[in-house]
């Protein structure tokens, strides 16, 4: 293999960032692009009333509402390392997307608000780092407001989590009280001032425990309490091990506060070292090692259209997983079976576009896609083509029948619709026999549906209006010689087809579903599309 080609690889961090929304996230995310030296300061999240906003939130109803409801990719160097960060939505209608945008993750970072410990968004997107078995990284953040016990917070995310934790600093005091963290490894306590909120300077000093002129800036009570802690800590909890965290079974855990800077480079050197190169992915012709393949490969995570008013057009986004990619080269679409020509590549920074010549085993680049791309699709150089596993698409809860108010940019409406549901943030059904003109639509989480009203409006300039469903609950019929005219049920249930052609059934009530296998002999139902 080219030795320059896998010098640079062995350079790529590729981690995703998740949370609970307002755990500070997307501020989180922001230092680090201060310290890579890519922005400089930082665009407050809460600032909805001015022009400025969080660097990683692009889209329009984002700004509005102060949350993140797309993945953003950004991608900056520090320390002679290329660090691809993958932003995902903290809010739990978007999950689905925070999965996809896993799948192109080799670690995670795991930010908690300290004040409130674990909470239901973190559990359930946990779950979907620990089915991958990806590394995981906590960082506690907002230190700098009245937090949770220490002892508590550790024992939170073991309990809910179900992972074993191991501090690598330990916070003196929170809130006003809140006077920086001691390095166990160490042994020096590294003081917190109230740092210059927009930049990356701000006063640091670093003292040794045993340093008498610690007494000067942390009181005899708190310097008890924090030696009684160590040696709670060092006799009870878990120590660091390098290839449990590597396995995703120990978390390394630290404290500081995104928004006064406070911990957030510590943390970041502390996270290069323990983290890996890109890693072997699994293909149906066995692992693919970025260390051994020298051929281009990589698989498209996430369709975005739109993302630009002055670009009308769609950017898909891949994850290089082995060899190097240059711009305008040509690849084969395994899904598609045929050479395509990988045309504008591009690197983001939120809605903010840079081209870029080449990329590498490890890194995130959106192409161009003239509408032939969906998600999970594989692109390779090598002769011998192979497709990367698939990604699951998770069953949509809730439905809407969805109707444009406008009869008359019927165009427009199949158009957004369609494009927005080849994105994977919609699913959407058609009546069995009544084609386009009865659309209902499946989202996992109900401000999906307020995205998709907005995008239309905004994006395609058609107004819909939406009709709540009763059905909960959604089944592929997986033997293809069933009729699903003549397929008999409950009367709660409704026949529909989805975007590719395949037949599936909506049912009201659980019960209805083991009813509806019962009476047609040999029906073979899933929650999922084969």
């Amino acid at each position: 293999m080219n030795k320059e080609v896998k010098n640079e690889i062995k350079k790529r961090r590729t981690f995703a960032i998740i949370s609970h929304p307002d755990a500070g996230k997307t501020t989180l995310t922001e230092k680090f692009l201060l310290y890579g030296g890519v922005i400089n300061q930082a665009g407050s999240v809460k600032g909805k009333a001015t022009s400025k906003h969080a660097v990683s939130d692009w889209m329009e109803i984002e700004k509005e509402r102060g949350i993140s409801v797309t993945s953003s990719v950004l991608q900056f160097n520090y320390d002679d390392f290329c660090i691809n960060i993958l932003d995902t939505p903290g809010h739990q209608d978007f999950s689905e997307d925070t999965y996809r945008t896993l799948m192109a993750a080799d670690s995670a970072v795991m930010v908690i608000d300290a004040s409130k410990g674990v909470e239901a968004q973190t559990r359930k997107l946990f779950k979907v780092c620990t089915m991958r078995n990806i590394p995981i990284f906590t960082f506690i953040n907002k230190m700098d407001r009245e937090a949770m016990d220490t002892f508590e917070l550790l024992d939170d995310i073991e309990n809910e989590l179900g992972i074993a934790t191991c501090p690598v600093n330990w916070p003196i005091g929170s809130g006003k009280g809140f006077r920086g963290v001691y390095d166990r490894n160490e042994k020096e306590v590294e003081l917190f001032f109230d740092t210059k909120k927009g930049t990356t300077q701000g006063e640091m000093k670093k003292l040794k425990i045993s340093d008498p002129e610690i007494n000067s800036y942390i009181g005899e009570d708190q310097l008890q309490n924090l030696e009684d802690d160590i040696e709670l800590q060092d006799g009870a909890g878990a120590g660091f091990d390098q290839e449990m965290v590597s396995n995703g079974k120990l978390s390394p855990v630290f404290f500081g506060s995104a928004l006064t800077n406070f911990g957030v480079e510590t943390f970041l050197k502390h996270f290069l070292k323990m983290t890996q190169a890109p890693l072997p992915r699994m293909s149906d012709a066995g692992e693919i090692d970025p260390m051994e393949e020298e051929e281009f490969s990589a698989f498209v995570f996430k369709i975005q259209a739109n993302m630009n008013k002055a670009h009308r057009d769609r950017i898909a986004f891949m994850r290089i997983c082995s060899g190097q990619f240059k711009a305008g080269m040509d690849a084969t679409h395994i899904q598609g079976g045929k050479k395509v020509r990988l045309s504008q590549p591009q690197q983001m920074m939120a809605s903010e576009r840079k081209m870029v010549e080449e990329a590498y085993g490890g890194d995130i680049i959106g192409i161009f896609d003239p509408g032939i791309f969906a998600i999970g699709d594989t692109l390779t150089t090598k002769a011998q083509g192979f497709a990367y596993e698939g990604i699951p698409t998770f069953a949509p809860e809730h439905f809407a029948r969805v109707r444009q108010v406008d009869t008359m940019k019927r165009k427009q409406f199949v158009k957004g619709i369609t494009q927005i549901a080849q994105e994977g943030g919609i699913q959407i059904f058609q009546e069995a026999n009544g084609g386009m003109e009865e659309i209902i639509v499946g989202v996992v989480g109900t401000l999906q549906f307020d995205v998709l009203r907005y995008r239309l409006e905004n994006e395609y300039k058609v107004e819909i209006r939406l009709e709540n469903l009763p059905y909960s609950f959604i089944r592929w019929i997986d033997n293809e010689e069933i009729d699903l005219a003549s397929l008999s049920g409950t009367s709660d249930m409704k026949k529909v087809t989805d975007l590719k052609g395949r037949p599936l059934v909506l049912f009201v009530n659980e019960w209805s579903i083991r009813l509806t296998t019962e009476r047609n002999e040999g029906l073979k139902l899933s929650e999922f599309a084969r």
